[in-house]
C-alpha cells in the first residue's frame, strides 16, 4: 500500500544543523514529574557537526559524532555533550577541512593501501553506544571503537577489533545475554568476503581488558565475493544467531576506487530487486532459508517456540532509502521535500517464522507452520504484518525497542518505535502484539528520536516502566520526554536551553 503525505513542516534543515558541544553539565527545566526511581544516564549519539572549515559533508550519516548525556537523579536532570575524539574528528579539526572520507563525502585516496585496506579505511557510518564486559564504547561499523566514560563522555581508549579477531569491523548493534556474554557480527575479506559471528566473553580477567577472549564462532561466505550484502544489525534467540543476507549490496571495487573516480561510499551501495533474502541460522550447524527481497536495518526480537524460530523485524520492500538522507535533500523545503519523502519506501514491522527441524527432503514452497498462531508461511518465507491498517497513517515504524533485559530472546507482547510521516520521526508508537492495537504520542512540530524502555524497580508486567526519548523542535529547544510505558501518557519532560540535532540511537546506563 502506497501512501503519499504532505510534509508536516516546511523544512527539516534546522533539525540537522551543526551545534557546539556542551562539555559542562547544565540544568534543565522540568515540566510535570520525572519519576524519582529513575537513576542513571540517558546516553544518546548522533551527528552534531556537518561542516569543517568551509567544506560541507554531503550525507547526514557523515556529521561528526556528538555524544549526549542526560543525567537523571531524584527527579532532576542535567545535560552535557561532547564530540567524540575519533581519528576522523581529530584529523578534520587539525586540517580545518574534511580530511577523512565518510559515507557520502569524498576526499583524496591514500596510495599506500591495498584493495581491502582502502575499503575498510573508507567505511565509517554513524556511531552508537554499545557495551562489552560492562564497559561503554562508541562504535561505528569499522574496526575501531572508542571506550567512553559514561559520566564524563570522554573517550579513554581506542580499541581495534583486528587485534583480537580476524574481522574488519563489527556492527553497532550487538546482542547481550543475561550473563553478559555478547554476540556481534563483522566482515572479513580475503579472496572473497565473509560474514563472521563473534562472541565476546562476559567478564574481564584484568582491569585493562577490552575485547580479550573474543572469538569467531562461524564464518559465512558471501554469495557474491566482491559484492557482499550490507547489514546494520542481526537477530538472536536463545540458541541461534540469525544473520539476514539481504539484496542491498556493497560494490567493493566501486567503493575502493571511489576517491579516484570522485564517488562517495554511498555510491557503492545498490539495491538488487531481483535478489533474494537469505536467513542464516547459526548454532552448531548453519541452516539456510529463502525469502522475497527485503531490506531490514533493525530487528525487534527473536525467540524459539514449538520447533520454530520467530523473527520480528522492521522491513521494507525497497532498499533505496539510505541514499535519500544526503544533506542536499534535508535542506529542501515545501513540495521539494515532500517529493523526497514520497519516493521512499515505508518501513513496517513484520514477522517471519522459520522451522528449526528441516533436512534435504523438506519440500520447497510448502507451508510447514501449523503449531503457531501466525499468518506467516515457511519454507519459502512470507511474512505476517505486526500492525493494523492504522499504522499507515503514521508513515510506518522504525527504531524498534522492547523490554530488552527481560524479554529479548523470549516471547513478548509490546514493542515501541518512531512513526515516520516525514524524513525524521514525528511520533512515538507502542504496539500491542496481542491485538495489533497502537498507542501514540504525537504533537505537531515535535520530532522524537528512538524510544528507550526502562523498567520500574519492582515491575511485574512487561510494560511496567517508562519510555524515554529525546524530542527535537525546529526552534532553539530540545527536551527529554518521559512517558508512562503502560498508558503512553506523558509524565514529564526536561527542557534543555540548547539546540540538539536529530540523532539516532540511545541507551540507558542505570545507576543503583
Amino acid at each position: 500500500i502506497s501512501h503519499s503525505f504532505h510534509s508536516p513542516v516546511e523544512t527539516v534543515y534546522k533539525l540537522v544543523r551543526s551545534v557546539e558541544e556542551t562539555p559542562e553539565p547544565i540544568s534543565t527545566n522540568i515540566t510535570g514529574t520525572i519519576p524519582r526511581w529513575i537513576s542513571g544516564n540517558f546516553l544518546r549519539n548522533g551527528p552534531g557537526k556537518f561542516e569543517i572549515g568551509n567544506q560541507m559533508f554531503n550525507h547526514w550519516f557523515d556529521g561528526m559524532a556528538l555524544m549526549h548525556q542526560f543525567k537523571i537523579s531524584n527527579g532532576q536532570v542535567t545535560y552535557k555533550s561532547r564530540f567524540l575524539s575519533s581519528d576522523s574528528y581529530k584529523s578534520n579539526k587539525e586540517h580545518n577541512r574534511i580530511a577523512v572520507s565518510e559515507f557520502g563525502t569524498v576526499t583524496m585516496p591514500d596510495p599506500c593501501k591495498n584493495f581491502f585496506q582502502r575499503f575498510v579505511s573508507r567505511f565509517e557510518l554513524p556511531s552508537d553506544f554499545v557495551t562489552y564486559k560492562g564497559d561503554y564504547y562508541v562504535s561505528t561499523e569499522t574496526n575501531v571503537m572508542h571506550k567512553v566514560d559514561p559520566e564524563t563522555l570522554e573517550a579513554t581508549q581506542r580499541v581495534d577489533w583486528t587485534k583480537f579477531v580476524a574481522v574488519n569491523g563489527a556492527t553497532a548493534h550487538p546482542h547481550t545475554e543475561n550473563d553478559g556474554t555478547t554476540y556481534n557480527m563483522g566482515n572479513s575479506y580475503s579472496s572473497k568476503a565473509y560474514y563472521n559471528i563473534i562472541r565476546v566473553p562476559p567478564t574481564k580477567k584484568t582491569d585493562g581488558d577490552t575485547l580479550e577472549g573474543a572469538a569467531v564462532l562461524c564464518s559465512i561466505p558471501s554469495v557474491d565475493k566482491s559484492k557482499p550484502s550490507y547489514y546494520h544489525s542481526f537477530a538472536m534467540s536463545e540458541n541461534f544467531v540469525v544473520f539476514i543476507e539481504q539484496p542491498i549490496k556493497m560494490d567493493l571495487l566501486k567503493i575502493v576506487t571511489g576517491k579516484l573516480t570522485g564517488k562517495s561510499i554511498s555510491d557503492g551501495f545498490f539495491w538488487d530487486p531481483k535478489g533474494s533474502t537469505t536467513f542464516h541460522l547459526v548454532n552448531k550447524h548453519t541452516g539456510t532459508y529463502i525469502a522475497q527481497p527485503i531490506l531490514t536495518l533493525h530487528q525487534i526480537n527473536a525467540y524459539e517456540e514449538n520447533g520454530f524460530l520467530i523473527i520480528d523485524m522492521c522491513a521494507s520492500d525497497d532498499g533505496q532509502a539510505i541514499n535519500n538522507y544526503n544533506v542536499q535533500n534535508l535542506r529542501k523545503s515545501g513540495e521539494a521535500l515532500d517529493e523526497v519523502y514520497n519516493t521512499m519506501c515505508r518501513v513496517f514491522p513484520r514477522r517471519f517464522v522459520l522451522p528449526l527441524n528441516m533436512d534435504q527432503h523438506t519440500p520447497y514452497k510448502q507451508n510447514l507452520i501449523d503449531q503457531i498462531r501466525t499468518t506467516a508461511t515457511s519454507v519459502f518465507c512470507t511474512h505476517e504484518d505486526l500492525h493494523g491498517e492504522d499504522l499507515h497513517q503514521y508513515g510506518g515504524l522504525e527504531f524498534p525497542q522492547i523490554n530488552y533485559g527481560k524479554y529479548n530472546t523470549r516471547p513478548y507482547r509490546y514493542f515501541y518505535g518512531c512513526g515516520f510521516r516525514h524524513l525524521v520521526g514525528d511520533s512515538l508508537i507502542k504496539m500491542d502484539l496481542h491485538d495489533k492495537q497502537m498507542k501514540v504520542w504525537q504533537h505537531p512540530g515535535l520530532y522524537p528520536s528512538e524510544p528507550v524502555f526502562v523498567p520500574s524497580p519492582d515491575a511485574t508486567q512487561e510494560d511496567d516502566g517508562v519510555v524515554m526519548s529525546v524530542v527535537i523542535t525546529p526552534n532553539e529547544s530540545t527536551f527529554l520526554l518521559v512517558l508512562d510505558a503502560m498508558t503512553f501518557e506523558e509524565l514529564g519532560r526536561a527542557e534543555v536551553p540548547v539546540n540538539i540535532p536529530y540523532g539516532f540511537h540511545g541507551t540507558f546506563n542505570a545507576q543503583v
